[in-house]
């Protein structure tokens, strides 16, 4: 916000942190209406890969999606999470170098994309050294896939940029409907392909995902063009196409670490899909990997809060504001604990049922889905206390964490898989997001002086244990493992929640999101 912002709704009787909240809140909404309709579309192509392909099919195509995802990581050069520091720091001081500061990152983003897009299809035949016909296809997948690379940097970077610059829409309708909405519809014409002869399914299928990511790249570098343009005015008439050494200097000073630690941040999330595979087969890989899928439903609130936060936590930091900051963090932690656990209660309870949609076979993943489900709940309770550490400058200290719970993690798989399975897996990971979590939240309180919010984020479990636990144990108990029992449990502990919070809305500070009906028509406090 900037200093006329918080004028403005101090004098209408807002305080500032009130005013955070619920721009917090507006965008917050936004996001998670974004990230909901992602969330299905990654279940709608995660059940037609399983119904289409099976255990070892679907297996293939997904480890080929964790190792496009992880090297992703790195393609980025930790371009996006610089773009979404530097660049509300840069609206505020000096808007003249927006446009230079944005060539400086996307830059970077092509040409590591592409190199890294080389060297994966040189070495994808490493894959195939099992020599049975599932390793074979997973070469050729990663190898179709690996082209598309450069392209999915191009626009992570991108929609990173037009949310730092006080948007969240482009970051929604391209990269949490657009893309999301595309891949299962092309996936599904290239099964289609398949049917008729026309190539091998999986790697159709992993190519299909790709391809729409050069489309969207397109898209998000239209609309980062506007609103550079339209932050422009006033800046001056001189507006460099790149930036000063000085600047440059200071995003590859940020981005270096950031560029270590994404790789590993998604390898922490992705790895395990690949490790399994290997060690178990294509087959465990499928059931894990969609058993993980549906651990990602319970992340939208979070996701969607991170892409909201993060700009505000960089320009709330950058003016030493940190009572605003643990005030946004506190608050948006509690909703994050307290719409996101039902999620995952509800798939502990009803883990066979969930995962028998999928199809025959899918069932043996359930004690995975229920361990998966434990250790996203801690991670849900921390909030986004990575962004916090980001925000502030010290993207060392993150990819210090990343590697350590990697190595923990591979070390854990590497372990339990061979003893316990995919079930080994999910312990390896749940261990690894409660250490992840401890970590930064620890180093958040030393660095930056922000404390977990111990006695908000129990009370917004407490609630959300309160409306659900009870309601599915007696359904369960009536109903058994049903369909029918899942959607009467889900829609009744979902009614029961909506009463508690409107009962409860101030203490749990939800009148922010009441207020978006109203503030959606008039203008809010101002943006960066």
């Amino acid at each position: 916000m900037s200093i006329t912002g918080e004028k403005q709704a101090v004098d209408r009787g807002a305080s500032p942190h009130s005013a955070e909240r619920r721009e917090a809140a507006r965008g917050g909404v936004i996001g998670i209406a974004g990230a909901a309709i992602g969330s299905v579309m990654g279940f709608a192509l995660t059940f037609i890969l399983a119904r289409s392909l099976g255990e070892a099919g679907s297996g293939v195509v997904l480890q080929t999606i964790a190792i496009f995802t992880i090297v992703l990581g790195l393609a980025k050069a930790g371009m996006d999470t610089a773009a979404v520091w530097l660049l509300p720091r840069l609206q505020l001081s000096d808007r003249s170098s927006l446009r230079g500061a944005t060539m400086a990152l996307l830059v970077p983003a092509a040409v590591v994309g592409s190199l890294l897009a080389l060297l994966l299809a040189v070495l994808a035949p490493r894959l195939g050294d099992g020599g049975d016909a599932d390793s074979q296809q997973l070469v050729q997948a990663v190898q179709g896939a690996s082209w598309f690379l450069p392209a999915a940097a191009i626009m992570m970077v991108a929609l990173a940029a037009t949310r730092a610059l006080g948007s969240i829409v482009p970051y929604a309708a391209i990269g949490n409907i657009g893309l999301p909405v595309a891949r299962p519809l092309l996936v599904l014409g290239a099964l289609g392909l398949g049917a008729l002869g026309l190539g091998t399914l999986p790697v159709l299928a992993s190519i299909a995902w790709a391809a729409p990511v050069a489309i969207a790249m397109l898209a998000a570098l239209m609309i980062l063009r506007r609103r550079i343009k339209a932050h422009e005015q006033g800046a001056g008439s001189r507006v460099p196409l790149w930036p000063s050494r000085d600047l440059n200097v200071q995003i590859w000073k940020f981005a270096l670490p950031r560029w270590f630690s994404s790789g590993v941040e998604q390898s922490i999330i992705w790895f395990d899909v690949v490790l399994v595979g290997l060690i178990a087969g294509a087959g465990a890989a499928g059931v894990y990997g969609a058993a993980s899928r549906f651990v990602s439903v319970g992340l939208i609130v979070a996701t969607a809060m991170r892409m909201v936060v993060s700009p505000r936590f960089s320009a709330l930091l950058g003016e030493n504001k940190t009572r605003q900051v643990q005030d946004l963090y506190s608050t948006t932690v509690s909703w994050i604990v307290l719409l996101g656990a039902p999620i995952y209660a509800l798939f502990m309870f009803f883990a066979p049922t969930v995962l028998g949609w999928l199809g025959s076979g899918f069932e043996s993943g359930s004690t995975a889905l229920i361990v998966l489900c434990v250790g996203a709940l801690t991670f849900l309770m921390a909030g986004n206390v990575d962004a916090l550490l980001m925000m502030s400058g010290r993207s060392g200290w993150m990819a210090v964490n990343k590697v350590i719970v990697l190595v923990l993690n591979v070390l854990g798989n590497l372990w339990l898989v061979p003893l316990w399975g995919i079930t080994g897996a999910a312990v390896s990971w749940a261990f690894s997001l409660l250490l992840d979590s401890v970590l930064a939240s620890v180093e958040s309180r030393i660095f930056l002086g922000i404390k977990f919010g111990a006695r908000r984020v129990f009370y917004a479990l407490f609630v959300a244990a309160a409306c659900v636990v009870p309601v599915s144990l007696l359904t369960r108990a009536l109903m058994g493992q049903s369909t029918a029992a899942v959607f009467v449990a889900g829609a009744t502990s979902m009614a029961a929640l909506a009463a508690w919070c409107w009962l409860d809305r101030k203490r749990l500070h939800l009148d922010d999101l009441a207020l978006l009906s109203r503030s959606g028509r008039r203008k809010g406090p101002a943006t960066p």
